[in-house]
């Protein structure tokens, strides 16, 4: 029997215009599936006009710029179901979903489906639950005592995973894919046994416990933030964005 990591997998990532996911936009999203190892993907990409200011600081890490998002982008309302419902179509089709970093992801969708649909992610995924694999989160679990950065351009050097053209939705969607596929092969002895579904489960409790160690070290530095132990979706956000 083919183990999950060698079998279909699909990728989702955003581009956005910050790092707060309850009050920065999409800008870029794409979705990439692939069928097994070598063969070539599919690839669906969605360029959003967020309708407020993208910054500086955002457009010097993706390239987007607000007249290029004014003269190309989609307005975010149909273009955020769009996306929920190519997830939801990954999840009945049964293949695992990658996100790098899932609760940033799957949560700033969750927020814009919110402020332009008055919906939520979660409403996709009630008759077919979504199966996300977090390169990250599996890679600090498995090789816990490595020490050095963990961010998806990190982690491609660690694998030998070639990343072409980093922070493009597509190429980072592509880039967590093949290094989930690394990290199976690398570490197949504790993994092949486990099901996709199993290793949701698992990595929702890894991710508390990853978080639980980052908070403390946060403490024990005098550093302020605060890390949400949820994974992989943030809960709803306290106060409309």
């Amino acid at each position: 029997m083919t183990c999950w990591y060698e079998g279909p997998l699909a990728a989702f990532d955003t581009e956005t215009t910050g790092v707060d996911v309850e009050t920065d936009r999409i800008v870029s999203a794409s979705v990439v599936v692939q069928e097994g190892p070598a063969i070539r993907p599919r690839v669906s990409r969605w360029l959003i006009n967020p309708g407020v200011p993208v910054p500086a600081s955002a457009t010097a890490v993706h390239g987007l710029t607000d007249e290029h998002l004014q003269r190309n982008g989609r307005w975010p309302s149909p273009v955020v179901e769009e996306i929920a419902r190519a997830l939801a179509e990954q999840a009945a089709a049964g293949r695992p979903l990658v996100i790098m970093n899932a609760p940033f992801d799957l949560t700033m969708l969750d927020r814009e489906l919110r402020r332009h649909r008055a919906s939520s992610l979660d409403r996709w995924f009630e008759s077919t639950p979504l199966l996300v694999l977090d390169p990250r989160v599996l890679d600090k679990h498995l090789d816990r005592y490595r020490k050095g950065r963990r961010t998806l351009t990190d982690l491609c050097a660690h694998y030998g995973v070639a990343l072409e053209g980093a922070h493009d939705a597509a190429a980072d969607a592509m880039a967590s894919l093949e290094v989930v596929r690394a990290v199976g092969r690398r570490f197949a002895t504790r993994l092949e046994r486990l099901s996709p579904a199993e290793l949701h489960t698992l990595q929702a409790v890894w991710h508390a416990a990853q978080a639980r160690g980052l908070q403390a070290w946060f403490a024990k530095s005098g550093a302020p933030e605060a890390v949400d132990p949820a994974w992989p979706l943030r809960p709803e956000m306290p106060a409309a964005a």
